[in-house]
């Protein structure tokens, strides 16, 4: 093999750099151009005999087919409509079409939020999102003042001097009177709900009840340390770590988080995990577990087991039961079969008598 020279290789790419490639490509089957995903399909087969094997001439081939096509998909993109970004000196950007080719989407689609409470209420009763404004002019301070709240434009009905009487009202009742109580209801109401947010979202993050002093399991110290760890503003990013605890705050729900491949990354592991896949598809065999199997069989075994004791302790009892209810079974200390002894009363004189 001829020694190259260093010299020689410089020159040679000087020399392509200084001759650019026309932006004319020549095809013998045209291309299929989807403009909306910028996708271009190439019908042409590559020449069989530059793509063996690897090295330098293969790396090269697949550059300049990889040139070509590029050319003519951004040649078509030059002929769609265009227009300046951001006024006449902005960018020119063309209009891409709709895509032809739905592509597939590797990571599921997000669900949808579940309604609140009030939106429920809301697509019930019909009611429509309006925008307002948080500022009213108010015609007797002649100032802009608050929508709702404190110093709200008409002031509070319940601290103005003069009430009207509405009609139907008993003439004789406390108009003033009437707007306070209503008022204090009001407060009282608004605070109740508070009060049961505030207990629904720690009802939805309480720690779990523990034993007295001395009877808590690992778990359930674990899993105390963990709810009151997320509790925090920061779910726990920023506090002390205990003793032999992973570096990684842990989790509302405290499962494992869910981890996605790259979209772009390893295809050698990628091309390796879809022929599993199809293998496993293909394959008429089903795919055997070993230690699932094993643990299956256990199991059903230790079921068995257990089945087992309780009919024999079932059986025990009922045989208990029947030795009881016989009639010539006595509980004495006695000789088995023996007569039984009864106690006689003493004759003569020896025992009391009533007097008559």
């Amino acid at each position: 093999m001829a020694a190259v020279r260093v010299e020689e290789v410089l020159a040679a790419a000087a020399q392509e750099q200084q001759q650019p490639r026309s932006v004319q490509v020549e095809k013998e089957l045209e291309l299929e151009f989807d403009l909306g995903n910028l996708l271009a399909l190439d019908p042409n087969p590559p020449p069989a005999a530059a793509l063996r094997g690897a090295g330098p001439r293969r790396e090269s081939q697949l550059r300049a087919l990889a040139r070509d096509n590029v050319q003519l998909l951004a040649a078509r993109l030059w002929e769609l409509p265009a227009e300046r970004a951001d006024g006449a000196a902005g960018p020119l950007v063309a209009r891409l079409p709709e895509p032809a080719f739905r592509l597939p989407r590797e990571k599921p689609p997000p669900r949808p939020r579940p309604p609140t409470r009030w939106e429920q209420f809301a697509r019930l009763k019909g009611i429509r999102r309006r925008k307002r404004t948080s500022l009213v002019w108010d015609e007797q301070a002649k100032e802009w003042r608050r929508r709702w709240g404190y110093r709200r434009a008409g002031g509070d009905p319940a601290r103005a001097w003069l009430a009207e009487v509405p009609a139907g009202a008993d003439p004789e009742e406390d108009q003033l009177a009437k707007l306070r109580r209503a008022k204090r209801e009001r407060v009282a109401r608004n605070e109740l709900n508070r009060l049961r947010n505030l207990a629904r979202a720690h009802r939805a993050a309480a720690a779990p009840p523990l034993h007295p002093t001395g009877h808590q399991s690992r778990q359930e110290l674990g899993l105390a340390a963990r709810v009151a760890r997320v509790s925090t503003a920061s779910l726990g990013r920023f506090q002390p770590r205990l003793p032999k605890e992973p570096a990684e705050p842990p989790s509302r729900d405290g499962g494992k988080k869910r981890r996605f491949q790259p979209l772009l990354g390893d295809l050698a592991a990628e091309r390796g995990r879809q022929l599993e896949l199809l293998r496993g598809m293909n394959s008429k065999k089903p795919a055997l577990d070993i230690t699932r199997a094993v643990n299956k069989q256990l199991r059903e075994e230790d079921a068995e087991a257990a089945a087992a004791k309780g009919k024999k302790r079932a059986q025990r009892g009922k045989r208990g039961r029947r030795q009881q209810q016989r009639p010539g079974k006595r509980s004495g200390g006695g000789k088995k079969g023996g007569p039984a002894r009864r106690q006689q009363r003493p004759v003569g004189g020896g025992g009391r008598r009533k007097k008559a």
